[in-house]
């Protein structure tokens, strides 16, 4: 056996190799898919899943066809609602989601509890204003 006929087959083995795992990942994408659509029934997945297990590669070259647009905008609204929610989450983590007079009533504890000075009251006070308009 020469080199150059080892060397094609390990290229050959990497593009079939390739392929496989592309494959996989688009039965994956497609499977996520028919989960995250809350308009299909469960009988027209359970068909999908079923053409996907004995028709593999025609069944999801025709759903990627058929519902690719449909897959595109249900990746880009779920990507949406997590970037959101995890924008939420910080703002609350950080403590940005109170109202002005939320804040203007914790000062006003400190205050009163004497953590803080009349004039570090006047301050925070100013700021939650400032930040209101």
């Amino acid at each position: 056996m020469s080199f150059w006929q080892s060397f094609w087959d390990i290229i050959w083995w990497t593009i079939w190799i390739f392929a496989f795992f592309a494959y996989l990942w688009a039965v994956i994408a497609i499977i996520t898919d028919l989960f995250r659509d809350h308009k299909l029934n469960g009988w027209w997945k359970a068909l999908w899943i079923i053409f996907l297990l004995f028709f593999p590669f025609v069944t999801a070259l025709i759903y990627l066809i058929a519902r690719g647009r449909g897959m595109a905008e249900r990746a880009q609204k779920d990507a949406v609602q997590a970037q959101q929610a995890t924008a939420e989450y910080i703002r609350q983590a950080a403590g940005t989601s109170a109202s002005p007079a939320d804040e203007i009533a914790k000062a006003k504890a400190l205050l009163d509890s004497g953590t803080i000075t009349q004039q570090e009251y006047d301050l925070l006070k100013a700021k939650a204003l400032a930040h209101q308009g």
